[in-house]
């Protein structure tokens, strides 16, 4: 065989095996009727996250990057959560979360994560390192089929943003996001560890009972020699199952949520204007509760619902803690 042949049969068994990576390319346009179809099974499916679970978050350290560096100890916790549709413009749908605990009769609710699903977003607001969200445009050639999952955090700020093609794949239906960078979630925070931000793919899954959201974060560390000026320290395996269940008090979550969605929207608005008013959002975070104003915030929406303050009252406070903390004069202390 000539040598030329060769090299051709080489190439052509190269680019096989690389082929499945065009899975992450460009969509392309499939026709009216079939992305209409997909859109619309899409919608289906990320409306199917609402409702009330059993939730299980299992997280892993396992692979150390970094040498001498010991991977933290296994971390389960769980709980009941209630997933509530707030909004659905058609081509955006947010879903709240709402943590139901304490004891039967006494059960109170924590307002957890929040999660926005925008079909071709022209732009998404991701986190480009400590204290800082910034806009970053979606790729135009990426856009075609894909939703961006923006995550906010328990008091509307943002958390961080990826975007992604739902597939259905070995029977099973899943989201994957691109590489997104995210602030330390409060479980490692509150160690003071020497990483400062995860690197990781996100994916969701539809189950028979639920679905679950699947976590693979690289932990990176600054390091001014490094590439890019981080260092990979560990991996992490997050696991998170939400398994349809009903046996708790289903009705306190609804209960917060009607004496506090008014307030909540205020809140979201507010945020919004500051990302639209600056590129982005600059906000000083700690380690106990996220951003500096997030206990405060929660507890104003207790307050609204035992009827300690007033709506109005509720929503100027809310106003003043976040334009006084994201205001452009402090953004270069951070």
């Amino acid at each position: 065989m000539k040598l030329t042949t060769l090299i051709g049969a080489a190439l052509l068994a190269t680019t096989a095996i690389a082929s499945p990576a065009l899975a992450d390319g460009p969509i392309a346009d499939r026709g009216e009727a079939v992305e209409r179809a997909h859109f619309q099974k899409d919608r289906e499916t990320i409306l199917s996250m609402a409702g009330d679970y059993k939730v299980r978050f299992d997280m892993q350290e396992s692979t150390p990057w970094m040498e001498g560096y010991e991977p933290l100890d296994r971390k389960i916790s769980g709980g009941y959560e209630s997933v509530r549709v707030i909004e659905d413009t058609g081509t955006k749908i947010v879903l709240q979360h709402l943590l139901v605990v304490g004891n039967e009769g006494e059960e109170f609710v924590i307002k957890h994560w929040r999660q926005d699903w925008e079909y071709e977003p022209e732009k998404i607001l991701a986190y480009t390192g400590p204290n800082t969200w910034e806009w970053k445009e979606m790729p135009e050639r990426m856009r075609n089929g894909r939703w961006s999952q923006t995550v906010y955090q328990v008091d509307d700020s943002p958390r961080y943003a990826g975007w992604g093609e739902w597939q259905d794949s070995q029977g099973i239906r899943r989201w994957r996001s691109n590489w997104t960078t995210r602030p330390l979630a409060r479980r490692d925070a509150v160690r003071h560890p020497i990483y400062d931000r995860y690197e990781g793919i996100n994916r969701h899954q539809l189950t028979p009972t639920g679905w679950i959201h699947w976590q693979d974060n690289t932990k990176m560390m600054p390091d001014a020699s490094a590439e890019g000026g981080l260092k990979p320290v560990v991996q992490e395996y997050v696991l998170n199952n939400y398994d349809r269940f009903d046996g708790y008090n289903t009705g306190a979550a609804d209960a917060y949520w009607a004496a506090t969605k008014d307030y909540w929207a205020a809140v979201r608005d507010m945020w919004a204007d500051v990302a639209e008013a600056n590129g982005g959002i600059t906000i000083e975070e700690e380690a106990e509760t996220g951003t500096v104003i997030s206990g405060r915030l929660l507890t104003i929406g207790n307050e609204l619902q035992e009827g300690t303050i007033a709506q109005d009252a509720a929503i100027a406070e809310a106003r003043a803690l976040i334009g006084e903390a994201t205001a452009p004069a402090q953004q270069g202390a951070y």
